[in-house]
């Protein structure tokens, strides 16, 4: 796909969140789609199409804007990368600024997203790196099994997976939470505390 596509449709994503923009259709999710949330946030807060669907809609009705965006494609996985700064009317229209990344499959199809707080301390990236391009930066997309071929579809049981999972924490604890999505997203939220906000929105 152009660099534009990409660039768009990692915009576009944010428009599912935004209760003032009026959308025209959903962003090209594949069926196995995965939202990915690290630390102050829930972790895995979506696993399939009709899921992150469901759960974005709930998010217009917060209600929240979306209008600071910086979207940008990058000729390597994730080919889209955004700094936004969400605006939520329950919290006085404060400030919460994220980074989020999107990788794709050949197909164009959205197949990760992955989200940190644009904070000191919260994000992937160094400084000197704003764009999260160095070898070593940590992030999921780029170790779980199956998003690199070309349909990018994840085997949540499947050999690699479970290969990678006894190697590596965070893909067992992405395997345990998308076998149990309710009860983990849960168990999250409780555990989060009523400084949540605060911390992953810098307040």
């Amino acid at each position: 796909m152009s660099s534009e596509y990409y660039v768009e449709h990692s915009s576009a994503y944010f428009d599912t969140m935004d209760y003032t923009v009026e959308l025209d259709g959903w962003p090209p999710y594949s069926e196995l789609v995965v939202r990915w949330e690290w630390y102050p946030w829930l972790k895995l807060t979506a696993y399939g199409k009709d899921h992150i669907e469901s759960t974005d809609a709930l998010l217009t009705l917060y209600p929240s804007v979306v209008p600071e965006r910086d979207c940008r494609f990058f000729d390597t996985q994730p080919f889209g990368r955004c700094f936004v700064v969400f605006y939520y009317d329950a919290h006085a229209g404060k400030p919460c600024p994220i980074y989020e990344e999107f990788t794709f499959n050949d197909e164009g199809e959205i197949t990760f997203i992955e989200a940190w707080s644009d904070l000191d301390g919260l994000r992937p990236q160094r400084s000197g790196d704003p764009w999260a391009e160095a070898d070593d930066v940590r992030r999921l997309s780029g170790v779980l099994p199956g998003l690199g071929d070309a349909q990018g579809k994840i085997d949540l049981h499947g050999a690699p997976m479970n290969r990678a999972a006894e190697e590596d924490a965070d893909i067992a604890d992405f395997v345990y939470r998308a076998d149990n999505w309710y009860e983990t997203w849960l168990a999250e939220y409780d555990a989060a505390g009523d400084d949540y906000w605060d911390v992953g929105c810098g307040w």
